[in-house]
């Protein structure tokens, strides 16, 4: 099936064409008719499968098929886009402009790290279709420098993590000045009891669409257990990734505190890395981002919510230096790798405290994971459990798009293929499966190797005040 065949323009197909695109991914096939459709849509579509293009491009032909009115002499918002954090919400924006690129519409992205002054501007400008994080959303509401009164098209997108982070709420608020007549799209990874609720209130008879199984892991991903003392974790992780010439891994941790803590060890080790989280200002994201795309870091070292959106091409290694508070993370945090048909591993470095949280991974996954034991690196059979501080970047005050200073958000960029490095054959013994062996994955498979996904957020239209 080529992209024609769906009912895009050739405008818009030619923008698909010239990003290497020619066929739509497992989503995209479904998503593209349903919303060309004009009825609402609740999809579940887990990280890298191409979601974002499936709803980008039938919202681009939706508004460039019809006759643009301005209101008042400017462009109203015929769109709008909600995202739970500030770099998913310039990956997505990114996206709309760069398949709209011969289309005549405009878009922005608005959201917190800097002056909300520029958004103002923009804003007085008139765009067709708007981007936003819920938090700085109201802030323009509430200043009057946002008119939605004619917004047509409702998306949520991720919008699992939307209410893990708290912004219910908000997007309430967001809904209650939207008119009542609208399509409304709801993506979300997950289709937990939260997401139903909100589907029931938000969607009229949608359509309904999964590509991946509920809780699964992509089936390309290669997932290993590295037992491990937790003191051992850091010098095992650098031995890791000296030993396999790792050139490019994405490392997750709990805290914050935990991630600066992590890139001063690897700097002694002489390992360049950097850390993205609700701390850092979005600036140093930005670079941060940047040089791991470009090659010139080795490990970027992440939350959970700033790692969110983070979008790059055939990214090798993924490990969990920290295991995640909830289950539902792991598949998020895995899912980085593996995309777009290529290979990937996700390793996870586990101590024995955080034993019941991998037993209740392995319960959500539905999998056993196998067990690898790194020479030198055996842990102690007689280390006690002590108790994990639960708190983590992944609530309501952390995240990126959130009404609080401190947030977080996920990366919008894409990298240049890099090494894939090796496994480190013949460095670890054989991976030992716990009684039974590993399950087979449960994950539906990967998106073919030429559907579009969001192209990179090189630069941003609108910046906003921390929030």
């Amino acid at each position: 099936m080529s992209f024609s065949s769906l009912g895009l323009s050739e405008e818009i197909v030619r923008a698909v064409t010239e990003q290497g695109y020619t066929t739509p991914t497992p989503i995209q096939m479904q998503a593209v008719p349903a919303v060309l459709g004009g009825g609402d849509l609740l999809a579940g579509a887990q990280t890298g499968t191409g979601k974002t293009a499936g709803f980008t491009l039938p919202l681009l032909q939706r508004l460039s098929s019809v006759e643009r009115v301005k209101v008042n002499g400017h462009v109203p918002i015929r769109a709008l886009i909600l995202t739970p954090t500030r770099e998913l919400a310039a990956q997505v924006e990114e996206s709309v402009r760069v398949y709209g690129k011969y289309l005549p519409l405009t878009s922005a992205c608005i959201f917190g790290g800097v002056g909300i002054n520029p958004q103002i501007r923009l804003l007085k400008q008139g765009v067709d279709i708007l981007v936003a994080t819920p938090g700085r959303l109201l802030d323009h509401m509430q200043q009057n420098t946002v008119d939605l009164r004619n917004v047509q098209v409702l998306i949520l997108d991720e919008a699992d993590r939307m209410l893990d982070m708290g912004f219910i709420r908000d997007i309430k608020k967001i809904l209650a000045v939207l008119p009542k007549k609208r399509q409304n799209l709801l993506f979300s990874a997950t289709f937990s009891d939260e997401i139903k609720a909100l589907a029931d209130g938000l969607l009229n008879s949608p359509a309904m669409i999964e590509v991946a199984r509920r809780n699964s892991t992509v089936e390309v991903i290669g997932q290993k257990i590295h037992p491990v003392d937790r003191d051992k974790k850091h010098p095992l992780l650098a031995h890791l990734i000296k030993t396999n010439q790792w050139n490019q891994v994405l490392v997750f941790t709990r805290t914050k505190h935990g991630a600066n803590k992590l890139v001063e060890q690897l700097a002694r080790d002489e390992i360049t890395a950097m850390a993205i989280h609700g701390n850092k200002s979005q600036a140093a994201r930005t670079r941060a981002l940047a040089d791991f795309k470009d090659g010139k870091l080795q490990a970027l070292i992440a939350t959970d919510i700033a790692a969110r959106g983070i979008d790059i091409d055939q990214l090798p290694h993924v490990v969990n230096y920290d295991l995640p508070n909830v289950s539902e993370d792991y598949v998020h945090r895995i899912g980085r790798t593996g995309r777009a048909g290529a290979t990937g591993s996700a390793v996870s470095l586990v101590c024995v405290d955080e034993r019941d949280l991998l037993h209740d991974i392995e319960r959500f996954i539905k999998r056993e994971i196998p067990v690898e034991i790194v020479p030198g690196f055996e842990p102690d059979p007689k280390a006690k459990p002590q108790p994990i501080q639960l708190r983590s970047e992944g609530h309501r005050g952390g995240g990126g798009g959130g009404r609080r200073p401190q947030g977080g958000g996920g990366g919008g960029n894409r990298s240049q293929q890099p090494k894939t490095g090796g496994q480190g054959q013949g460095q670890a013994q054989a991976a030992k499966p716990r009684q039974g062996g590993p399950a087979k994955p449960q994950g539906a498979g990967p998106a073919q190797s030429r559907g579009p996904a969001a192209r990179p957020a090189s630069t941003h239209r609108s910046g906003g005040r921390g929030r």
